[in-house]
């Protein structure tokens, strides 16, 4: 979608909320916030909350209405009890949630623009809060997503190996790696830029880290044990020289128990 056709858009769903009764705000958020503008492209989609008044929670998401071009509408998915994802023909995606602000009362969220609120400040109020549990829990604690990186890395490769592969394929290429970028960023936080997600550590990885992402990328192309043998090397090469706090024995432990064999360091060193 075209940056003009993106704006006229988001003022089309303004629009429709300030028509509906039912609601009383809207927060644009991530790329579709004015201060995501930046990263915005041919990709980004709307994410948004629409914020309802107490009590009419049910009775709206009974109706999406207020949403603009129904005509033009091809798919509507219901995430949860409060999450939509609607799609267009030409492809554009829209997810939100449709929510009493109490409702919305553990939401976190990174760059975010209110569009509609009340008189009483309600979805000013949401975002702040938001942003700060955001804020807070941007912290990382690299020793800790290390270890647990080793653990999801052992049970993924078990559970192949028993035959499950989808289940230890999850383990490895999603719990694994998410521990494994944690830890990265963790151990070397001035490496990381501002324009990192401060709610999913691995967006925007690549940019802050270009050569490992472009190498984990690569890595997770492979089959799964062989993926798990290649993250388990690159968690080695990367955390552990200099860095007290890798839990080597533990990786040695792990390489035994899955026969690898020399971890990657003593192959380098031989």
């Amino acid at each position: 979608m075209n940056p003009d056709a993106f704006d006229a858009l988001s003022a089309d769903l303004a629009e429709g909320v300030r028509a509906d009764d039912r609601l009383l705000g809207l927060v644009l958020l991530g790329s579709a916030s004015e201060s995501g503008r930046m990263r915005r492209d041919e990709w980004s989609d709307h994410d948004f909350f629409a914020l309802v008044h107490r009590g009419r929670g049910a009775e709206a998401r009974e109706s999406l209405d207020w949403l603009p071009s129904p005509s033009s509408r091809v798919l509507l998915a219901r995430e949860g009890d409060i999450g939509f994802a609607v799609l267009f023909a030409d492809g554009h995606l829209l997810e939100f949630a449709l929510a009493e602000i109490d409702e919305l009362s553990g939401a976190v969220a990174g760059d975010a623009s209110v569009v509609v609120d009340d008189e009483a400040g309600s979805a000013a109020g949401l975002i702040g809060g938001a942003q700060r549990r955001a804020e807070a829990s941007d912290r990382f604690d690299p020793a800790n997503d290390a270890a647990l990186f080793l653990v999801k890395l052992l049970v993924g490769v078990g559970r192949v190996r028993r035959g499950e592969r989808l289940n230890g394929g999850q383990f490895v290429r999603q719990w694994a790696v998410q521990h494994l970028v944690r830890a990265v960023r963790g151990r070397f936080a001035a490496a990381s830029t501002s324009r990192r997600d401060i709610i999913d550590p691995l967006r925007r990885f690549e940019d802050d880290f270009p050569a490992e992402g472009a190498r984990l990328a690569e890595i997770l192309d492979s089959p799964v044990e062989e993926a798990a043998r290649g993250l388990f090397d690159l968690a080695r090469e990367m955390l552990e020289p200099g860095w007290g706090q890798f839990p080597a024995a533990a990786a040695d432990a792990v390489a035994a128990r899955l026969a690898w064999g020399p971890d990657a360091a003593e192959r380098r060193a031989s």
